[in-house]
């Protein structure tokens, strides 16, 4: 029998306990709806917007890419998460993805309320970006660390970019994006605090390139 102290023990996860839970953490994202942590929407106390067609399908398609992004994101810290090192850094990026769901929730709530979808392309793009959040683990934790740092750099970017395209009226669409903005920074400065180091040059060159390819292919499909 063991025990009390045996029992007291955390199981230590082995390699097939951490494909399992990336595989479920996939399902999760692609196929059911996000709950998020729960957070309240930040634009749950604005008026719904009035919008033209043409207003509706920018907002959406805009709304679309965001969403993709926040897709990656998932993938991204599912992928480091099951190959970091230390423990701490395993439990960082898990605790970050699970922050990012709420930024799931709130796109794919506007998408509905724009009459819109969520990108086809979806499986495609968490199945890269989660080799590529593996790939940045298996490096060390400070490269690891230093590539969560910069995709948040590049997403707020992105992120500041589609406030200024989104129709002025649009103001439910732009609540939910300054919003992520700040949690975006947030876990960017947190990663460098632990120890990111800055990535080099071509690596920052080839995320920019997979993100305009992101952006360009997920804005109407």
């Amino acid at each position: 029998m063991p025990s009390g102290e045996s029992r007291g023990k955390a199981r230590q996860l082995s390699p097939l306990d951490h494909l399992i839970s990336a595989a479920q953490a996939a399902l999760t994202t692609i196929v059911s709806t996000p709950v998020g942590t729960g957070r309240p929407d930040p634009a749950r106390d604005l008026k719904a917007d009035v919008l033209n067609d043409a207003q509706k399908r920018e907002s959406a398609g805009l709304m679309r890419v965001n969403h993709v992004g926040e897709v990656c994101a998932q993938a991204l810290y599912a992928g480091q998460a099951s190959t970091a090192d230390l423990a701490q850094v395993r439990e960082a990026m898990e605790e970050a993805a699970a922050e990012e769901v709420d930024h799931l929730a709130w796109c794919e709530q506007r998408l509905q309320e724009l009459d819109s979808r969520p990108s086809l392309f979806n499986p495609l793009w968490y199945a890269l970006s989660f080799g590529m959040g593996a790939a940045a683990g298996l490096a060390g934790d400070k490269w690891s660390l230093g590539f969560v740092a910069e995709t948040e750099k590049q997403v707020c970017d992105h992120l500041e970019e589609h406030l200024e395209k989104l129709p002025e009226s649009d103001q439910r669409s732009k609540a939910v994006l300054e919003q992520m903005i700040v949690d975006e920074r947030h876990h960017g400065e947190t990663a460098t605090e632990a120890g990111g180091v800055p990535l080099p040059p071509p690596v920052k060159q080839a995320m920019l390139a997979m993100s305009k390819v992101m952006k360009k292919t997920t804005y109407r499909v």
